[in-house]
């Protein structure tokens, strides 16, 4: 199977459908929005995955608080605050009506009242595709993550789709799949009755 991309007028129904089978969204320059469905993806399993020991010990001793979906738009704006980004203001407005959906979810790090960290992602029954994460402290994204997994094992999620490699989930002991494999585990994921 080739990577395949997809440019196609709003529809909140046809963003989940496409959400659904596994491709993912990026904002152009010009204002347009892509679909890519690469034919290898990365996974992280809920149920199996690597916490480092010196992470690990981090996570533990850290004074973060962790919450879910209070400042979900804050999330996603503090995750396009870069040189470069994909979250345009026109996906951002496609956000905004699956967080009306319950469908976009964050978790968030806050410390001393402060947001410091965060990611944010889609959940469709048992699946959950993740999408972006920032950091204004050292730590607080991978803390993020590791909460996040740790609420998905709590709620019975088959999978957290990473999209791509990076050095950054790498220690985590992200998966390569083929499109095929991934899609046996979409199909057990969605078989769950599961919420985020």
């Amino acid at each position: 199977m080739e990577n395949k991309t997809y440019n196609l007028n709003y529809s909140i129904h046809k963003v989940i459908e496409l959400y659904s089978i596994g491709a993912f969204p990026m904002g152009e320059d010009n204002g347009d929005i892509n679909w890519y469905l690469p034919k290898e993806r990365w996974v992280l399993y809920p149920y199996n995955y690597i916490l480092p020991r010196s992470l690990r010990k981090f996570y533990e001793k850290a004074p973060f608080e962790y919450r879910f979906d209070t400042e979900q738009l804050e999330v996603i704006y503090n995750c396009a605050d870069r040189d470069e980004t994909w979250i345009t203001p026109e996906l951002i407005e496609i956000y905004k009506d699956l967080i009306a959906s319950n469908i976009l979810h964050t978790v968030e790090v806050w410390n001393n009242g402060e947001l410091v960290g965060g990611l944010y992602g889609i959940a469709l029954r048992g699946i959950f595709f993740g999408e972006s994460m920032f950091s204004k402290v050292s730590q607080a994204s991978k803390c993020a993550l590791v909460r996040l997994l740790e609420h998905l094992k709590e709620k019975g999620f088959e999978m957290c789709d990473v999209q791509l490699y990076n050095d950054h989930l790498a220690m985590f002991g992200i998966q390569k799949l083929s499109y095929a494999e991934y899609k046996k585990i979409l199909a057990i994921g969605y078989d769950k009755d599961v919420n985020f």
